[in-house]
């Protein structure tokens, strides 16, 4: 008994470091890789998001192989009869879909224009529109801590975008804000497709009882569609001249791993980690970011409201995620 739960202590701190891990290398090497100079042409975004699908779902279809103990034919027949034969329930994921590959587009727009730390601690928002969703899409009710961490967090998320007097000429300032409001404006609506997109994704999780990564597979497959059509609209002209690779580089090629890979790694990650050790995780991530901002990638100067918004991002998130305990054992027996 005494070994098994210190084997489940292990695998809770084991996820936390792993989530950690995964949020800020992904946000860092997405910045730098944005901001990198090189020679030749920069990659595409679409591309590269398309790439990470290609690789998403090449993961999940190894994972549903896994679960089917690498039984090539029993795996073939469990998605001919999920996603084949199940032509309506297939095409409800097209929805999700459609906006994840907004979202991640959305997410390199809003990283090569705002600086690591100030992404994460915006990106929060996410808790905000999620819950709103979940009221209105789930019928979810929130107690009064849940309600008092969303006001701290737009509060918090008001501070870090508040402008701040900075030295350079009109022109570079003008510039810079510039910048940062297409960023912002990216963040915001990224914030609210992934509230949208994750309800319904658990509203549709929570109808059916499928494999997670059959689903993610489904998702994948409408997702890749989706993003191919967009990259060929959108970037048409630099794919004929340049090809879908271009700009690739070892960064590139990392990036496009940590997004496909990331959100496998998180879903699998929850199962072990409570929602103290959520808001632990994305407290080391705005940290970390923070520091390797300012230390390493030198694209960021915070200020003393940066610091008392990101207090009050973090403070949210515990509070988002705090559980009142029942008042007593005794109570909790009779029911």
């Amino acid at each position: 008994m005494v070994s098994s739960s210190s084997h489940t202590s292990r695998l809770k701190y084991v996820s936390l470091g792993v989530l950690v891990l995964q949020t800020t290398s992904l946000v860092l090497t997405m910045r730098y890789s944005r901001t990198l100079k090189e020679d030749g042409p920069r990659y595409l975004a679409s591309s590269a998001v398309v790439s990470a699908e290609v690789l998403k779902i090449i993961t999940c279809t190894f994972l549903v192989l896994m679960e089917n103990n690498y039984n090539m034919r029993a795996m073939n027949q469990l998605l001919k009869e999920e996603i084949v034969n199940k032509p309506v329930e297939t095409l409800k994921l097209a929805v999700p879909a459609g906006i994840y590959t907004l979202q991640n587009n959305l997410l390199y727009v809003a990283l090569s224009n705002l600086d690591a730390a100030t992404y994460q601690v915006t990106y929060q928002l996410k808790i905000l529109t999620t819950a709103l969703f979940s009221v209105s899409m789930l019928g979810k009710r929130l107690g009064l801590y849940q309600w008092l961490s969303l006001l701290l967090l737009m509060a918090g998320v008001t501070l870090v975008q508040w402008p701040s007097d900075s030295g350079g000429d009109a022109e570079e300032k003008a510039l810079s804000a510039g910048s940062q409001f297409v960023g912002l404006m990216a963040v915001l609506m990224a914030c609210v497709s992934s509230g949208f997109a994750g309800v319904y994704f658990e509203k549709i999780l929570k109808e059916t009882k499928q494999s997670v990564w059959v689903r993610n597979i489904q998702l994948g497959l409408f997702s890749f569609v989706l993003g191919f059509i967009g990259m060929m609209v959108y970037d048409g002209q630099s794919l004929r001249q340049s090809g879908m690779f271009q700009g690739y580089s070892t960064v590139t090629c990392i990036v496009v791993a940590l997004q496909a890979v990331g959100g496998l790694v998180v879903a699998v990650v929850i199962k072990y980690a409570d929602n103290i050790l959520k808001g632990f995780a994305t407290s080391l991530s705005i940290i970390l970011s923070t520091l390797i901002s300012y230390f390493m990638l030198k694209d960021f100067s915070p200020t003393g409201l940066f610091f008392l918004g990101a207090l009050l991002v973090i403070a949210a998130t515990f509070l988002y995620g705090y559980e009142r305990k029942p008042a007593s054992s005794s109570s909790a027996i009779k029911l």
